[in-house]
């Protein structure tokens, strides 16, 4: 069982940076792929990017160029550093992982963070 705890969310002005941080409890972090997701307000849930066990990085394409997806193993931890935030980046932000494989599906992944807010003022 892995349980992760998002952290880093709040409130931002358009064009700002946040960075957000997932702490997991796992005794194999290294062997996980690490996701982020978000939901907005009366959307369904969206890929916003992946971080293999190699460190192999994948991105929405509404968010690639601004958003950066790291992990540091060492504190199992992965970490999730958005620039140039817009409005339409408000939601909430959960943090995934399955092991090995990263994969852009939600559904494709096993254990989930609790979410933690972003809300991007125009």
């Amino acid at each position: 069982q892995v349980q992760l705890v998002e952290s880093g969310g709040g409130l931002v002005q358009a064009g700002g940076s946040l960075t957000l941080s997932c702490a997991a409890s796992a005794s194999s972090f290294s062997t996980y792929a690490m996701g982020w997701f978000r939901r907005a307000p009366g959307k369904e849930r969206e890929f916003v990017a992946a971080i293999d066990r190699f460190s192999v990085t994948y991105y929405a394409g509404s968010v690639k160029g601004r958003f950066t997806i790291s992990r540091d193993n060492a504190k199992n931890t992965v970490y999730l550093q958005m620039n140039s935030l817009k409005p339409e980046d408000t939601a909430v932000y959960y943090c995934t992982a399955r092991l090995r494989t990263a994969a852009t599906m939600s559904g494709e992944y096993d254990y989930w963070g609790q979410g933690t807010q972003v809300t991007v003022s125009s």
